[in-house]
């Protein structure tokens, strides 16, 4: 049996990495291989190449609202919409072992994610630097290989706390308490 491709918009731990695992465990496919292409763009480029069979990544979220990223790479690429799911997004602020509140002076993370702790950044993070990056469990290996200061702490599931040697400094941090994200599967 051939094993399934499937590109998605993240790195591994990324809530796309978690919708492909959902996705899969819901259709009955077993044997496939995640490809982590960070961007929507690249999933859907890689779709046109015929290098994945299957690709999944964010459309819209109950609280940031339609992902900007996924409208301008969609505009450039014809595919069919197998799906439309969702699932939970919670979002976490990860930090360096050892590094305290008072320690952080940048907190990094995909637009979306910003946009979904708006609120919460505002209340509890009004004078720290903002980071906008490519994908939010990208920027959790980042912090963990020193590619971002020690003094950043980044918005991303709590998976990636294991996943890349973080800690938790706080959990449920959305601005919605239940929070959503729509995303699509799509073949070419």
């Amino acid at each position: 049996m051939k094993k399934t491709i499937i590109g998605i918009s993240g790195d591994v731990g990324s809530f796309s990495s978690q919708a492909a695992e959902e996705y899969a465990r819901k259709n009955d496919i077993a044997n496939y291989e995640i490809a982590y292409l960070i961007t929507v763009e690249s999933v859907l480029r890689q779709l046109d190449k015929n290098k994945i069979d299957l690709g999944i990544f964010p459309i819209e979220n109950s609280n940031g609202g339609i992902v900007i990223e996924s409208i301008n790479a969609m505009s450039k690429h014809v595919f069919k919409i197998n799906e439309i799911f969702e699932i939970p997004v919670i979002h976490c602020l990860l930090t360096k072992p050892g590094i305290s509140k008072e320690d952080i002076k940048t907190i990094a993370s995909h637009d979306q994610a910003l946009r979904q702790c708006k609120m919460y950044l505002k209340r509890k993070w009004a004078e720290t630097n903002l980071k906008e990056t490519e994908d939010t469990a990208k920027s959790a290996k980042q912090l963990s290989k020193g590619e971002l200061e020690e003094s950043t702490a980044v918005l991303a599931p709590e998976s990636c706390a294991t996943l890349y040697g973080l800690i938790v400094m706080e959990k449920g941090i959305q601005d919605l308490k239940f929070n959503f994200t729509n995303f699509l599967a799509v073949k070419k």
